[in-house]
């Protein structure tokens, strides 16, 4: 099956005539029209999108066959996913955060630290939460240069040198 990228959701109807309100999720938010069709979660229903205007955090949208708010409010919450060969690439230095789930996490010493459970952004720089073999709670790990200088995709292998006390 084809990789999926969430890139936005449906955050529920805008209006009385079948539009939506829509989260981007993408660098570029107004981007997210240019990833049609867009599908859910499973892959299984299509959504030809189309962007008609800003609303406040997000966008107002149409999509081909919702023609009432009962249908729009009817898709409240679903997660709209981009195929991954769709996307564009990115340039060094830069991750989708789906590719950074999994990896293997290891200091400058080599020891394995954990593996990568999710990548979260509340605003400032990115945080990878990593879960930690033995410990109860995860850890949150800035994700910077200086605290991760190595990030290697193809050995599915990320280093970091975490400061005094993180850990």
């Amino acid at each position: 099956m084809t990789a999926l990228i969430c890139v936005g959701m449906i955050a529920g109807a805008y209006g009385v005539r079948g539009e939506l309100r829509v989260k981007s999720y993408c660098a570029t938010p107004s981007d997210i029209e240019n990833y049609a069709p867009l599908l859910d979660e499973s892959g299984t229903r299509s959504f030809e999108l189309s962007l008609v205007g800003q609303i406040k955090n997000g966008f107002s949208a149409r999509i081909i066959g919702v023609e009432t708010k009962e249908q729009a409010d009817m898709l409240r919450s679903t997660q709209l996913f981009a195929r991954r060969e769709d996307l564009p690439a990115l340039p060094d230095d830069e991750y989708y955060y789906s590719d950074l789930i999994g990896l293997q996490v290891c200091d400058t010493g080599g020891v394995e630290i954990g593996h990568v459970k999710s990548v979260m952004n509340h605003g400032a720089d990115d945080l990878l939460e990593v879960t930690v073999p033995g410990a109860s709670d995860t850890a949150l790990i800035p994700f910077t240069k200086a605290i991760v200088p190595t990030v290697d995709l193809a050995a599915r292998r990320i280093v970091i040198d975490p400061p005094e006390g993180l850990l």
